[in-house]
């Protein structure tokens, strides 16, 4: 982890925010229609961009009043081969698209990044398929070549690292790690649980990690979970165990239903936003390490706001100064 220290503030001991759940916030709260649930799409214009603009600029300006840190991660969670062909883009559109998301981003850097308050810009990638189902799992060697391309237009960029979100199983997301250890490209893995805190594959938590931090040599920044709700990761992160220790990130949903329940919804479960505040803080005793936290599925920036409020506006194990 010390090798990343310099590159990623977030490592250092203090709380940095992240956004919430970017498409659900477009789709319910701003009536944007979102092909393939694919946030990118809305770069092709000047219109769209400055949708997403106002998406970022409420994140940033709450981390510049709270003093903390901010992850922006690029609207490109869709941007990959497989979903970027369902919308009509090649390899030379996808790449271009990837960099346009960068750039929209380093803007808001330029204007809201305060010494108290930094700013990390962070590529973001998604799995090949369904975030919800393993479908046709790739082996490592698969998942290395298959994202390899996107990670590299990244690594070309002024992006600061990679992370891959709503990883169901190992294979990919070892796949990725190697592919930004080939890049130089400091990496999170971001998994996913069911409300049994498993991932869809079916593999624990513990496992998961363990087995992407022995196929890469420990090469991951970090890990994090995202799209499960905190209640659904209580019995998942009991016990003991170094690996606990190796997630710093959780970008929670308000709802408390599952994958399967989030698909088939026709409305937005906006759970509680203080309700889901708290128990962020309640995980605090088993992520020891919790130092970036945001939302996912049914979030937006009141629930961040919630978040760091009950998180004290520090990391876990620090002390307000």
């Amino acid at each position: 982890m010390s090798k990343y220290r310099e590159r990623l503030p977030q490592l250092r001991g203090e709380l940095f925010l992240t956004d919430g759940g970017i498409e659900t916030t477009l789709v319910f709260h701003e009536g944007v229609t979102l092909p393939c649930f694919a946030s990118f799409d809305l770069l092709k214009d000047e219109t769209g961009t400055a949708v997403l603009r106002r998406y970022f600029e409420r994140y940033a300006e709450l981390a510049r009043s709270s003093e903390l840190g901010l992850v922006l991660e690029t609207p490109t969670w869709r941007a990959n081969a497989d979903w970027g062909a369902k919308l009509g883009h090649g390899a030379n559109s996808l790449a271009d698209v990837n960099r346009r998301s960068v750039a929209l981003l380093l803007d808001i850097r330029r204007e809201y990044e305060r010494s108290r308050s930094p700013i990390v810009i962070s590529g973001n990638l998604g799995p090949r398929g369904d975030g919800y189902s393993p479908g046709a799992r790739m082996s490592a060697a698969e998942a290395e070549e298959y994202h390899a391309p996107q990670i590299e237009v990244f690594a070309g960029t002024e992006t600061d690292m990679v992370a891959a979100f709503t990883m169901n199983y190992p294979e990919e997301a070892v796949g990725i790690v190697r592919a930004a250890k080939a890049a130089n490209m400091p990496v999170a893995i971001s998994f996913t649980t069911e409300t049994d805190g498993r991932l869809p594959s079916g593999a624990t938590l513990r496992d998961a990690i363990d087995a992407t931090d022995d196929a890469s040599g420990g090469y991951p920044a970090y890990y994090m979970i995202n799209c499960a709700h905190p209640t659904h990761l209580m019995e998942a992160l009991a016990g003991t165990g170094g690996w606990r220790d190796r997630i710093r990130g959780l970008r929670a949903n308000a709802s408390r239903r599952s994958h399967k329940e989030l698909d088939e919804s026709p409305d937005l479960d906006e759970g509680n936003p203080e309700e889901l505040g708290r128990e962020y803080q309640e995980l605090r005793g088993s992520l020891t390490e919790l130092s970036v936290v945001g939302g996912c599925c049914g979030t937006d920036h009141r629930h961040v706001a919630a978040i760091a409020r009950a998180m004290g506006g520090v990391a876990a194990g620090m002390r307000p100064a």
